[in-house]
């Protein structure tokens, strides 16, 4: 299995793993940031994280898994990859009018045993969303998985949450911004905008 530093360093050599000001989805502001797409982007890569991952989850005594499902934009890939680690099929949820949902004639079956698959998980609120999408669908969320889980291991998605890595790194609601962080122009990251 890989280690916590075999993961970084997977990161860094794939110039994901990055530093500065970042407003997260989540509207937090953070000082590191870590670019799934970029450590993705090189299939060889993604088979050999996704391949780890997808050897923890089945060590795990969860039995079998019939799909993975995803939440888009982050999860599709990783859960393309961890889907075909695993034999199965996989889908992914997009946001429509605020909340994640199935489209384009995904389906999940009624009471298949779903594996919930994300990129990074910072406080499961999107994890959380997507195994409420499943539950709707009729699926049963058995567990979920992540490349890293960058809550240092506190983030709660209600089902086990399996990680290659855990990392915790500090974030800030928008009104305590520390003074180092705050002289740093707030970048979204997946976009060239600064934020003001």
């Amino acid at each position: 299995m890989l280690s916590h530093e075999d993961v970084l360093n997977e990161f860094r050599a794939a110039g994901a793993l990055l530093e500065g000001h970042f407003i997260l989805s989540s509207g937090l502001h953070s000082p590191r940031y870590l670019q799934c797409a970029r450590v993705l982007m090189d299939p060889k890569r993604a088979e050999r994280l996704c391949r780890d991952l997808a050897e923890r989850v089945r060590a795990s005594g969860f039995g079998q898994i019939d799909i993975v499902a995803s939440p888009a934009m982050g999860g599709v890939v990783v859960g393309y990859e961890m889907a075909r680690q695993m034999g199965v099929d996989s889908v992914f949820f997009e946001r429509v009018d605020g909340k994640l949902v199935l489209r384009r004639g995904f389906t999940i079956p009624k009471g298949a045993r779903v594996l919930m698959v994300e990129d990074i998980v910072t406080t499961g609120l999107s994890s959380r969303e997507c195994i409420e999408g499943i539950a709707a669908e009729g699926g049963v969320t058995v567990a979920a998985a992540c490349l890293i889980n960058r809550s240092g291991g506190k983030a709660d998605v209600g089902v086990p949450l399996f990680a290659l890595t855990q990392l915790e790194v500090p974030t800030f609601p928008a009104d305590q911004i520390p003074a180092d962080l705050a002289k740093m122009p707030a970048v979204k990251p997946g976009s060239r905008n600064l934020v003001k």
